[in-house]
């Protein structure tokens, strides 16, 4: 499995889910706290795939 960096806008986007779903999670952004794990793993995920889709 060969992985390439993903896109600039794919990491940050990630890097945003994951901010908006830890934020939410303990309780600073309270209008997301009731989806803060999905923020946080669809991040996660959006970061993966930059990984391992190539154009990403």
């Amino acid at each position: 499995m060969k992985l390439t960096p993903p896109k600039s806008i794919t990491f940050w986007i990630g890097v945003v889910l994951g901010l908006l779903g830890l934020l939410g999670g303990i309780g600073v952004i309270g209008a997301v706290a009731g989806y803060a794990f999905w923020l946080a793993f669809a991040g996660f995920a959006v970061l993966a795939l930059g990984l391992l889709v190539k154009g990403m």
